[in-house]
């Protein structure tokens, strides 16, 4: 089930570790999609810790919050760019994303396939979308003092499966939050190290989060006047012999 608006807003911006937390994803998020200028950039779940980078320069941003978490109003102090919507019905017209961010979103939802359906329709042809969910190898999704000790965690092969399951090609993936998930001064301050030491020996450090970015897959159609194999190809017509003609022999 979806965790409530109320204590995802107090973690993320109420508390040093959710601060943290905020920053070090919105850092890999900024590594894979450094600027949406001219697009229209969406999110679903909690995502807006993720978005504000694009708000000055995205054609449109959207914060989709599903009804079960509720809505809070967002960005503080400037025109409100959430919605409350179904979860598996967004009032997004199809085709009209370019990039869609699902954070607290998937690994909670109790239709992942449906939501998977529905974030394929509101992205047009070749739109790219970033799916963020617990590592089910790392320490966040084991301790519920976070919001990644909720839902069902992912490794990168079974994220990856059920992309594909969906059509969407997954093209990159990334790890981060190798700190530990503890509000300690030591590891408040010794964080930063742990990042890094983290995306140096990713291959033997599990990060809390994986984040996997997959593009819509678009098939070509397949119909009348469009086989790909011809059965029976024309060959080269040779002149018909006139009646009473002798046909010219090579001299």
């Amino acid at each position: 089930m979806h965790l409530d608006v109320q204590d995802l807003r107090n973690f993320y911006y109420r508390s040093a570790l959710g601060r943290a937390v905020q920053k070090t994803v919105r850092d890999q998020v900024l590594r894979f999609w450094p600027e949406a200028a001219h697009l229209t950039v969406a999110g679903f779940g909690f995502a807006v810790p993720l978005l504000r980078p694009y708000l000055a320069d995205a054609r449109r941003v959207i914060a989709l919050m599903p009804g079960p978490q509720g809505v809070m109003p967002w960005p503080a102090g400037m025109p409100n760019v959430s919605v409350l919507c179904e979860e598996t019905l967004w009032p997004i017209e199809t085709g009209h994303l370019d990039r869609l961010i699902l954070l607290h979103g998937l690994e909670t939802s109790e239709q992942p396939s449906a939501l998977l359906d529905e974030a394929f329709r509101a992205l047009g042809p070749g739109g790219k979308m970033l799916v963020i969910v617990p590592n089910r190898a790392g320490l966040w999704s084991r301790s519920d003092a976070t919001p990644f000790g909720y839902g069902r965690p992912y490794s990168t092969g079974q994220l990856e499966a059920q992309l594909k399951r969906h059509a969407f090609l997954p093209e990159r993936s990334t790890g981060a939050l190798y700190q530990m998930p503890s509000t300690r001064r030591f590891w408040r301050k010794t964080s930063d190290l742990w990042e890094g030491m983290g995306a140096r020996f990713s291959m033997v450090m599990a990060g809390g989060v994986l984040i996997v970015e997959a593009t819509k897959r678009v098939h070509a159609p397949i119909g009348p006047g469009l086989r790909a194999n011809v059965r029976r190809p024309l060959e080269v017509l040779s002149p018909e012999p006139v009646m009473g003609c002798t046909p010219h022999r090579d001299l």
